[in-house]
């Protein structure tokens, strides 16, 4: 009996198929390519880094530049670097805000035992090698809220004392581990200050930009603390629930060498301190925010403004009747740094006030003003006497 013609035709389709006749897809083309897993990197078991131990990894912080901040063994709980430091971190505080967009800083430091940190009256202290500060910055979600709920872990900061100088490490926190950011990253965060909302990108800096703080001119390949001076840190803290003054503290630990009385240390305030004096939170804020750079030999040091809390602010270095070089004065034109008197067209208020990279001051570490300091400083300028200087002459 003949086949139908239909189941004929059928055959014949089938067989140029499977021949590779035709132009549709064929199986091996529509199943996707096998791919090789990427293996997992083995740890170098030669490494300090991989060193297992309840005690700071010492060997690792002076040798190698670890992947993870939890392999130095600086907290009791890895996750948590804002307490609890191992032993002998001890936390410490500033007198006067350095601005980080509103963020919170829990700063320690470390010093192996033996060592001890040499008192220096106006300048940054001398620390011993082994030497080992951590800052981590915590952003919070309303400014005015002081709760570890109301806030996100964005960065912890190492700067490290080696045989070869001080080295900065810059980890990131994403998922309760911070992770080694060579390159530095921008997080988008937004705030609440004051019933205002404020976006803003957050720069956790890459290696080469901590080198803009924190290097000295006299050798560029070398960079030193900014925080560590008498005059920021001669304060009460709280220790073992009694308030002491961080100093002595530091002397009676044996962490402090050649402090004098406390009568002859330089002191800054805070700048809603309203028992302090005016000049003295003004100057302690702009040097712990500015005179890392504006000093003889800072980033900025071609500007010839001087911010540094002992230089006389009646001076033209201070910025008294001083046009900067290389800035063209901004919308508003202004013309001189400081104009006694008359804080809203001085510079050193305006600069501060300014978001655009090309024109904010300070030009890294910031991304909005921090308006509550820039109304101090300005009551400060208006408060000076208008004859002290006539920029106009």
């Amino acid at each position: 009996m003949p086949m139908p013609i239909p189941f004929i035709i059928l055959i014949l389709l089938c067989l140029t198929a499977g021949c590779g006749g035709s132009d549709e897809g064929t199986a091996a083309e529509t199943t996707p390519p096998e791919t090789t897993p990427t293996p997992t990197p083995t740890p170098d078991p030669s490494s300090s880094c991989e060193a297992t131990t309840t005690e700071v990894n010492w060997q690792a912080l002076m040798s190698e530049d670890c992947p993870s901040l939890s392999q130095y063994g600086l907290f009791v709980d890895p996750s948590i670097p804002t307490s609890s430091a191992v032993a002998p971190g001890l936390s410490y505080q500033l007198s006067t805000e350095l601005f980080s967009n509103y963020a919170s800083k829990y700063r320690f430091i470390f010093v192996p035992e033996g060592q001890s940190i040499k008192y220096v009256s106006r300048s940054t202290f001398e620390m011993p090698v082994g030497t080992v500060l951590v800052k981590t910055f915590a952003l919070p979600f309303d400014t005015q809220i002081n709760d570890a709920n109301n806030q996100v872990l964005i960065e912890t900061r190492l700067l490290i004392h080696r045989q070869t100088g001080w080295t900065t490490l810059p980890y990131l926190w994403q998922d309760g581990e911070a992770t080694l950011q060579v390159a530095g990253k921008e997080i988008a965060h937004t705030l609440n200050h004051k019933g205002q909302s404020q976006r803003f990108a957050y720069q956790v800096p890459s290696r080469a930009e901590c080198k803009l703080c924190h290097q000295t001119n006299s050798d560029s390949s070398q960079i030193e603390p900014i925080g560590l001076k008498a005059h920021l840190l001669n304060r009460d803290v709280s220790y073992q629930g009694n308030q002491v003054n961080q100093l002595q503290l530091w002397q009676q630990q044996g962490l402090l060498q050649g402090l004098p009385q406390l009568n002859q240390v330089g002191k800054t305030y805070d700048i809603f301190d309203d028992s302090a004096a005016l000049t003295a939170r003004a100057k302690g804020y702009l040097d712990v925010n500015c005179a890392h750079c504006h000093n003889p030999q800072g980033f900025a040091s071609i500007s010839g403004l001087r911010l540094g809390f002992y230089v006389d602010h009646t001076s033209f270095e201070y910025g008294i009747c001083k046009q900067p070089p290389g800035w063209d004065g901004g919308a508003r034109g202004l013309s001189y740094d400081i104009i006694p008197g008359d804080g809203e067209h001085s510079i050193l208020v305006y600069r501060q006030e300014l978001n655009e990279p090309k024109d904010r001051m300070p030009p890294v570490g910031r991304a909005i003003a921090h308006t509550d300091a820039v109304a101090l400083i300005k009551q400060w300028i208006d408060e000076m006497p208008a004859e002290l200087a006539n920029c106009q002459q």
